[in-house]
């Protein structure tokens, strides 16, 4: 009676136990239970990228990905097939997307037609909250809103006079992105700060990402000899960020973060740092490096960025949760505990952040949680 007791004891254990990072093998109704990832290619999202490449060497038998188009505005159909190709597997239990780009929600949504019961995490969503949240259980994203006060506050902290703002007609067509740049321009007067209205190509038009990201390279020495060395650059474009930082340097200007921020968006490619393979994932690491070449360049005090590294962190950590998910049972009941979900997210990160859900034009958005994260300044 006491063996019997016992071994129904450790069943119970190990069919509840949810912990971030589990090593697959756990007990369950579903061990063999798969987790699908869906990001950009290199060229748009390489952070993202990288971070599923990690989950599937972590997993190599628990995790499938796939990238969608980098014309992804004009090839949703693909996006859409990727994503059904994916899911098709009926060991596959759960999906996460990130960067949720147009044609997500219709993605998400045949994905469902597939497997009612797929559980779908999505990141940093392009389409509308109202749309893309009755698709996906969760959808995860940087804090836009309060980053309209935030990156001025922290270009003032930089000693920024003036701020320019690159984005184009899809981006600003975004209701959390045009929000933000409402707010962003109060803040900006607010702060004494001159706020500068810049129109970049958009790199999915005809010029490409290489012709956008040219134009960069010729247009923001063009702002900084204008406006003078204390002027902040920021751009709402993930591929835009290399370049603007490039010429930030050269011309010795203020750079608050990223449009994603992160330590490993766009710095290293920009300041050609290259991080040795028992460095890999060492955040500290790669800070320290960061400060140390931008010293060099007499750059300290004037570049920063979010320490957590968001969109990488978010594509980690939502595996891991899922993966911990499925060896719990697939507890339709229960798919996402938001509490395990952003510890999970705040361990890959190696940081914490401060978590809220979106409201905007007075409508809370339950299943849609906005991401704020702390300052490292070079």
């Amino acid at each position: 009676m006491k063996r019997l007791i016992a071994l129904a004891l450790a069943v119970v254990m190990a069919v509840s136990m949810v912990a971030c990072g589990g090593d697959g093998n756990a007990s369950g109704t579903s061990s063999a239970g798969k987790v699908a990832i869906i990001t950009g290619t290199v060229s748009q999202g390489e952070e993202e990228f990288q971070a599923a490449e990690n989950m599937k060497k972590k997993y190599p038998d628990r995790v499938v990905t796939a990238t969608y188009p980098d014309n992804f505005d004009k090839e949703q159909e693909t996006t859409i097939s990727t994503v059904v190709n994916l899911v098709s597997d009926p060991d596959v239990k759960a999906l996460v997307f990130l960067q949720a780009v147009t044609g997500a929600t219709a993605a998400i949504e045949k994905a469902k037609e597939i497997n009612p019961d797929l559980v779908v995490i999505a990141g940093v969503a392009a389409e509308d909250p109202g749309v893309i949240g009755k698709a996906a259980d969760v959808v995860l994203g940087t804090d836009s809103i309060s980053m309209g006060r935030t990156i001025p506050q922290q270009a003032a902290a930089l000693g920024a006079k003036t701020l320019v703002h690159y984005s184009f007609p899809r981006h600003m067509s975004s209701a959390t992105t045009s929000a933000r740049f409402a707010i962003m321009k109060e803040e900006c007067e607010k702060l004494g700060i001159e706020f500068v209205e810049a129109t970049a190509p958009d790199p999915l038009s005809d010029v490409g990402l290489a012709g956008a990201q040219q134009f960069m390279m010729e247009d923001v020495p063009k702002m900084i000899e204008k406006y003078g060395e204390d002027t902040a650059i920021y751009s709402t474009n993930c591929g835009l960020q290399e370049p603007i930082i490039k010429q930030v340097i050269a011309g010795h200007a203020i750079y608050p973060q990223q449009c994603c921020p992160s330590p490993y968006h766009a710095y290293p490619g920009a300041l050609g740092i290259e991080i040795p393979e028992d460095k890999a994932g060492d955040l500290e690491y790669l800070i320290n490096a960061i400060s140390e070449s931008l010293a060099e360049k007499d750059m300290t005090g004037r570049m920063s960025t979010w320490k957590g590294p968001v969109n990488m962190s978010v594509v980690e950590g939502a595996t891991e949760y899922l993966i911990d998910w499925i060896d719990a049972g697939c507890d339709l009941n229960n798919k996402i505990d938001n509490e395990k979900l952003q510890a999970c997210i705040e361990e890959a990160a190696g940081s914490s952040f401060t978590w809220s859900q979106l409201e905007l034009d007075g409508v809370v958005y339950e299943n849609n949680w906005q991401i704020l994260g702390e300052y490292v300044t070079f």
